[in-house]
């Protein structure tokens, strides 16, 4: 199947892992506990100069809702200007308004923003009230792709929602289906016709550290590793490519 694949990289080993294995293209972020904010400076840098690797950086200043303050904007409009200044080639942002509906024109601005780059409209998407209503908007503002689950937890459980978009979107948008995409599923998503699958592969890697205070809470949220972080299954990545060149 000649569909674009796409990995949520949380490291440079990820986007590493990546590049080694032929994905099209990784998105950037950082904070995976909070589904992906803006990544460093020096990781973004880093991470262009990998070759035969298309770059997505993540422009999202905070965990939470989509719902943004103007000092909040202005924040991601200076990230979207550095992000093309190191040689992105897309951003990834969403932005809704109160009611649950795209907020078109600060979408327009962060697309114009982008010159030469690409721009994908994140799942913020799937928070929408209604997503035929925000297909619609996310093609006025000049978006190039939109990433979803057809307004569900997984792509799977909104695979119906997902064909309908592919449909309705008539080339106008790229359509990336997201969320739980594994070697068992990815056929069957890539069947509904989108132009790429998005997936992270995650692996919890475990630290390294021989000495674990166990009275200390750096974050203070439970359920979060102290002593892990997030990686990308290489072997798993191969699998999902197996599967769409198979």
């Amino acid at each position: 199947m000649k569909i674009e694949t796409e990995l949520c990289a949380f490291s440079l080993e990820a986007c590493h892992a990546a590049a080694r294995t032929g994905v099209t293209r990784v998105e950037l972020c950082a904070s995976p506990y909070e589904g992906g904010t803006t990544p460093s400076a020096a990781l973004i840098r880093r991470a262009r100069q990998i070759p035969h690797l298309q770059l997505s950086v993540m422009i999202r200043p905070r965990g939470g809702d989509f719902l943004y303050t103007d000092e909040e904007f202005e924040l991601m409009l200076d990230e979207v200007d550095f992000a093309r200044e190191c040689g992105a080639d897309c951003v990834v942002a969403g932005m809704l308004t109160p009611d649950g509906r795209v907020d078109e024109e600060r979408t327009a601005r962060l697309v114009e923003r982008c010159g030469s780059m690409q721009f994908t409209f994140h799942r913020a998407f799937d928070m929408t009230r209604d997503t035929a209503e925000a297909l619609e908007s996310l093609v006025r503002a000049g978006c190039y792709r939109m990433l979803t689950s057809g307004g569900r937890n997984t792509a799977m459980e909104g695979i119906d929602t997902i064909r309908a978009l592919v449909a309705q979107s008539a080339g106008r948008i790229a359509i990336m289906a997201g969320s739980g995409v594994s070697p068992s599923n990815v056929r069957q998503l890539a069947g509904t016709g989108v132009d790429a699958v998005h997936f992270s592969a995650r692996s919890q890697v475990e630290s390294g550290m021989t000495y674990r205070n166990p009275v200390v809470s750096m974050g203070g949220v439970p359920g979060i590793p102290e002593y892990a972080s997030v990686g990308a299954d290489e072997t798993k990545i191969r699998e999902i490519l197996n599967q769409l060149n198979s």
